[in-house]
């Protein structure tokens, strides 16, 4: 597919400009499929980034088959600041609900295999912003040559975290140019049982013995996760 991004100004309530940046990523099988869509915005918070997501999302299945984009980008342009109003109502609702109401695709594990860093510092500041937006949980554990990243979270927020992953550029070549992350294998995405533990927060861990990286996997009730898929990293 293609991925290309588009930086729009747009009036919004009190006429000041909101300079909102789209993200697009065109499947192969564009139109016949809708677009990945992502959004980002200094002026916006990232739950009013999510519902103008979700909005071009709606817009968008009312053109699938036909090209879209570029009515996309007018309707937004057109309609963001009654986005952003129906945003400002509907977050105290939201916040009303019980801790314990999750989203209605419940919350997902994801485990990816990176094989490399060679920006790492840069590399790990650009993850964990992600996952602080996306309100993501985990882990980016090294151990060794092995680089894994464990995340938790709301199924949406996941699949979004993913066209980040594979559509910015994170990293350099051999070089020193930036580019983006090709060498990635999504190991797992699942739902989190009910029963099961979850993290609490997102760190950054060294792990110097397979053992230690296990027991983080079983702490957070994840043994089979790791029995499944980590040793055969190792061969």
């Amino acid at each position: 597919g293609i991925t290309f991004r588009i930086q729009i100004s747009v009036k919004e309530l009190l006429d000041t400009d909101v300079l909102l940046k789209l993200l697009f990523h065109l499947p192969v099988n564009y139109p016949s499929t809708l677009p990945d869509i992502s959004v980002s915005s200094d002026q916006l918070t990232r739950a009013q980034c999510m519902d103008v997501k979700d909005k071009l999302l709606e817009q968008a299945k009312k053109h699938l088959s036909e090209p879209m984009v570029h009515d996309l980008i007018l309707w937004i342009q057109q309609h963001l600041k009654y986005v952003i109003k129906q945003s400002a109502t509907v977050c105290h609702e939201k916040t009303t609900l019980s801790k314990g109401t999750s989203t209605e695709d419940g919350i997902w594990t994801l485990l990816l295999h990176l094989d490399h860093m060679r920006a790492k510092a840069k590399y790990v500041k650009t993850v964990e912003k992600w996952v602080s937006d996306l309100r993501l949980t985990g882990r980016l554990m090294f151990m060794g040559k092995i680089i894994l990243i464990l995340l938790q979270g709301d199924k949406s927020n996941i699949k979004e975290y993913l066209v980040l992953q594979k559509t910015s550029k994170v990293d350099v070549d051999s070089s020193g140019k930036k580019c983006k992350e090709k060498m990635i294998s999504v190991l797992c995405e699942t739902k989190v049982q009910a029963q099961q533990k979850r993290f609490q927060t997102f760190e950054v861990k060294e792990y110097s013995t397979l053992d230690e990286l296990q027991k983080e996997f079983e702490t957070a009730g994840l043994t089979t996760l790791f029995s499944e898929f980590v040793p055969p990293l190792l061969k």
